[in-house]
């Protein structure tokens, strides 16, 4: 229902004004007590996750020495991505999802919604990074450790943060904002008490393309390229077993390590939990424009906070495939962290 009619309706039932004396206020849903404290509670628990989650990851990476690796620098990055979005990003959405309004005025809707896609972006480029260095770690191994160096690492990373602000400086410009569109939006969705991103339909179809879909795409074929490697390896290797000239074919191709086939499964875990969480509200922000259609404002909500629960998931992902980080976990939790030298305990590999 677009919010124009909402308007139009007047005041029914349980819908209020967000601003009682504004002449153009949005209209707002009062949920019943018990469905906020069970919104609240869901929502919290995925901020806090988040939060301390990712806190952990960065501790743990930044203070053992043994972890300090190019794949760890990308692992890094996107925890600081995933924990500015806990801290910076969800809190406000949480006040919205509950109340129904926005309260924090036009410029931190601005600010808040531009921060929201950068952090999206950088997360989705992340992983891309990390797709590239596991495509070297498994398919290239001898070239490995010549293309991915901690300063071409850095280097990928920084491309990644800068090209993640693309999609919110185009959205800061009128210019690609088509004015039939911006005079529909005016008449279905401004009222105040509401913060929404609008890009004319093309606009927001080529930076999905872009910033989504073709490094999604990529990702995917780098993937199932490195699976393909990996199990021709274990194909090779088992064959060699039985037959002596295969094995003596199989000395002359590097193997790879059991850490590496892990730390791909790990990573390439973290990958599909990001695209099943954010592909329906990417697909949802698209059709919006695209049919000129406004959809109920909750189901915006329930979308988005699915894709933010994918920065809480990453934590227990690692947790679960990665025994340094169990050990890092203990270590800290423990205090030892404020040991003499126990930033070089030595740490699993794996």
């Amino acid at each position: 229902m677009a919010y124009k009619d909402l308007r139009e309706n007047g005041s029914t039932g349980n819908i209020y004004l967000c601003y009682e004396h504004h002449p153009n206020s949005c209209q707002k849903l009062i949920y019943p007590l018990t469905v906020r404290i069970v919104i609240y509670f869901v929502t919290g628990v995925i901020v806090l996750l988040t939060l301390f989650g990712n806190l952990l990851v960065i501790i743990s990476i930044t203070h053992f020495k043994q972890l300090h690796t190019p794949t760890n620098y990308f692992t890094l990055s996107l925890a600081v991505t995933d924990l500015l979005l806990g801290g910076v990003a969800m809190p406000p959405s949480m006040i919205r999802f509950v109340e129904t309004c926005w309260y924090f005025g036009t410029l931190f809707c601005k600010i808040h919604s531009s921060f929201d896609i950068i952090l999206c972006s950088a997360s989705l480029l992340n992983l891309m990074c990390i797709a590239v260095d596991r495509y070297y770690a498994v398919c290239h191994p001898l070239m490995y450790h010549i293309k991915i160096t901690p300063l071409a690492a850095v280097f990928l990373i920084a491309a990644s943060w800068s090209f993640a602000t693309l999609p919110a400086l185009v959205m800061m410009f009128p210019y690609f904002n088509a004015k039939s569109s911006e005079d529909f939006y005016k008449d279905n969705a401004v009222c105040k008490g509401l913060c929404v991103v609008h890009l004319a339909p093309m606009t927001s179809l080529t930076l999905s393309i872009l910033c989504f879909y073709l490094p999604a795409a990529a990702m995917l074929s780098l993937y199932l390229k490195i699976f393909t490697v990996a199990k021709m390896q274990s194909r090779s290797i088992h064959n060699a077993l039985y037959d002596s000239s295969d094995k003596k074919n199989s000395k002359k191709n590097p193997t790879i390590s059991k850490s590496e086939i892990k730390a791909t499964k790990t990573l390439s875990i973290v990958m599909g939990v990001f695209l099943l969480f954010y592909s329906p509200l990417l697909m949802y922000s698209i059709m919006i424009p695209i049919s000129g259609n406004f959809g109920p404002a909750q189901l915006y909500d329930v979308l988005s906070w699915i894709g933010y629960s994918n920065s809480a998931c990453n934590p227990i992902v690692y947790a679960l495939f990665y025994r340094w980080f169990r050990k890092a976990l203990k270590i800290i939790v423990f205090g030892k962290i404020f040991q003499q030298n126990s930033c070089r305990i030595k740490m699993s590999s794996e």
